[in-house]
């Protein structure tokens, strides 16, 4: 599986994209989908960190943490912006972190990026199969709004 940092190297464009739409409010903010052990599909919103290299969630004691501990597959979509529609998507399989130095230090970018969090989470980083980014003018621009440009990157 790829990390962050492997997705920087090899495409810069969607990772900077990705980066800045997941961070526009302040703190990372996203969909999180995961998948239940019915099959059946389950989202709801969170806050991502970018830190060392990866793509890092602290999960509460939740239906979604029970998903990626049990099969680990996920998709992240970007919240929109104000005046676009581009769109930010990464799937792939989470794993739960358990090294402490890791753990302290994506809790510590978690929380100089404004969020919060409480004692019972544990941390998941998001390994990346494959990215995509949806870029579209702006909407008051004048130019056509679709469709858009298509930046799409896999793992190799």
């Amino acid at each position: 599986m790829a990390r962050w940092a492997d997705l920087e190297a090899a495409a810069p464009e969607i990772s900077g994209g990705g980066r800045k739409i997941i961070y526009q409010h302040g703190p990372g903010l996203a969909y999180l989908a995961t998948v239940r052990a019915d099959d059946g599909l389950r989202i709801h919103p969170f806050c991502p960190v970018i830190t060392g290299g990866g793509i890092y969630g602290l999960i509460n004691n939740s239906p979604k943490r029970r998903d990626l501990t049990a099969n680990g597959r996920y998709a992240i979509h970007s919240f929109p912006l104000e005046d676009r529609d581009d769109e930010f998507m990464l799937a792939g399989i989470a794993k739960r972190v358990t090294d402490p130095a890791e753990v302290i230090a994506v809790k510590k970018a978690y929380d100089e990026a404004g969020a919060t969090s409480g004692e019972d989470e544990w941390t998941f980083e998001f390994s990346i199969e494959r990215a995509l980014l949806s870029v579209y003018n702006p909407r008051d621009s004048g130019l056509p709004l679709w469709p858009p440009r298509y930046l799409s990157w896999r793992r190799r």
